[in-house]
């Protein structure tokens, strides 16, 4: 979801996250996505390539695992729809087009994405404030009636389509799992400034948008006959404003070994589940 290229250069220099050998190419599952897929500063992080932030305990791995299959993980922080079919440069190396990774052998295919699309990396730091009063995140993406973040998601909907489409043209009897975004805010009330250091009154709003990005990633799932993972839903009481041991979602400043506003090794086991009975047929 948000873009994270800048922290390859973080990894290389955190001693507590052991750097793990690169996995070979494995064809019977295939895990693509942006850095809700990848876990960035989840322990321990790969080398193929290192500016990806992919994490050996991200859900597909631990999915796959669990089910005894091989995988491919091409998911890489700050990806975008269109890095599945062209390479994205990092700070640490190049990651090929991920729908490269589908092969003939392939079975089931996970895929999130489409945060990045809509600019959740700006959107978040456009949000935060040091004065709970106001609404300064409406003031910027409201404006004469015309909600610029819903227009993206709109705009982003066509895009998240043809990634399923590129999918199924390149396997077509693969099994699509397509997962929304877990929650980062809580699902009613005014948020927790400064955990969240987010206005009052601009928390419901923000939560709306994540609500109307998921409900499009649905959508699209439906219309392309790809199984939608619910891993919002699966997260709920346990976002960014709980406490260090309980939430899935790392605030601001991280409690947990994980990127600010993403899934911490948590949340990544919690949601594994769930993927892997989807894998399964479940």
């Amino acid at each position: 979801m948000p873009k994270l290229r800048a922290l390859a250069a973080a990894v290389a220099t955190i001693g507590a996250l052991a750097v793990a050998p690169a996995s070979a190419h494995a064809a019977y599952w295939v895990g693509l996505g942006d850095s809700f897929a990848a876990g960035p500063l989840i322990p321990s992080q790969t080398l193929n390539p290192l500016g990806c932030l992919r994490s050996t305990r991200n859900y597909a791995r631990l999915a796959s695992t669990q089910l005894g299959v091989s995988l491919k993980d091409a998911s890489c922080s700050g990806a975008e729809t269109a890095e599945m079919t062209t390479p994205q440069a990092t700070s640490a190396g190049t990651n090929p087009p991920q729908l490269d990774a589908i092969s003939s052998d392939t079975r089931v295919v996970s895929l999130q994405i489409g945060g990045n699309d809509i600019g959740f990396t700006e959107i978040l730091t456009n949000c935060q404030t040091a004065n709970p009063f106001g609404r300064p995140c409406q003031d910027k993406y409201v404006r004469n009636g015309v909600d610029e973040l819903r227009a993206r998601i709109t705009a982003t909907a066509p895009k998240v389509a043809a990634v399923l489409s590129g999918i199924k043209a390149r396997n077509a009897t693969a099994r699509i799992l397509i997962l929304n975004y877990e929650a980062i805010l809580p699902s009613s009330g005014s948020g927790c400034w400064p955990q969240v250091p987010m206005a009052w009154a601009d928390v419901p709003y923000v939560r709306g948008i994540q609500l109307e990005l998921n409900a499009m990633i649905a959508r699209e799932a439906s219309k392309a006959g790809a199984r939608l993972v619910d891993a919002y839903t699966a997260s709920l009481g346990k976002d960014a404003c709980k406490s260090s041991g309980t939430r899935w979602v790392e605030p601001l400043v991280p409690g947990n070994a994980a990127a600010p506003f993403h899934p911490n090794a948590r949340g990544m086991q919690g949601v594994a589940g769930p993927v892997a009975a989807a894998a399964a047929g479940a």
